[in-house]
Formats: C-alpha cells, structure tokens, sequence
C-alpha cells in the first residue's frame, strides 16, 4: 500500500494563503501524475489541480489564478500553494497518486476559511 501523507492544513481568514505538501514514496513518484482533491462537507470530492510528470499542470476553473500546483522530484513532495484564499474553499484537501492508472489516495488535511 502507497503512504501519502499531507500535511499544511489549518484555519485561516478569507484572503490569506496556505501550502500543502504531500510525501511520496520515491520509488514511484517520479513517473506520476500527482494531484489534489477537496471535499466539502456534504459534497462530493473533486478535482483541484493536477501535475504531471514533467510538470504540466491542470486546474479546476475555480481556483486558476489563485492555487499553485507544483512537485520537487528530489523531494517526492507536490505542494499546492493555496492564495486568496475564500469561505467556499474550505475542505479536506486529498493528495492523490496516479501511477500508470493505480490511484492511491492520502488521508486528508482539512483546509477551513472563516472570517
């Protein structure tokens, strides 16, 4: 079984900004697509950013312009540089790993935005 462990959540006001990491067995991170997920309380979980290997990088319309999806290959780290930061961002933030189509999926951090 795959660990992935996040880390970075917390509470913050509306406008301000967070990072999340997420660490990755080495082994396999390299030759992923990394991404984050969210899920909000009584929703679904959906697709935030994605990055690819060779660092291509995907986002929900949402959050283009505010969040930054980025890895460090010698770190098997992806962050996801959260700024401007709204009420309707907070959610458990997932990292996900998608290593030739097996997903494996962390724990969760919980990202909360209140004023």
């Amino acid at each position: 079984q795959v660990q992935l462990v996040e880390s970075g959540g917390g509470l913050v006001q509306p406008g301000e900004s967070l990072r999340l990491s997420c660490a990755a067995p080495g082994s396999i991170f390299r030759n992923s697509v990394m991404g984050w997920y969210r899920q909000a309380p009584g929703k679904e979980r959906d697709l935030v950013a994605t990055i690819t290997s060779v660092g291509s990088t995907n986002y929900v319309d949402s959050v283009k312009g505010r969040f930054s999806i980025s890895r460090d290959n010698a770190e098997n780290t992806v962050y996801l540089q959260m700024n401007s930061l709204k009420l309707e961002d907070t959610a458990v933030y997932y990292c996900n790993m998608n290593f030739y189509g097996r997903l494996h999926w962390g724990k969760g951090t919980l990202v909360t935005v209140s004023s």
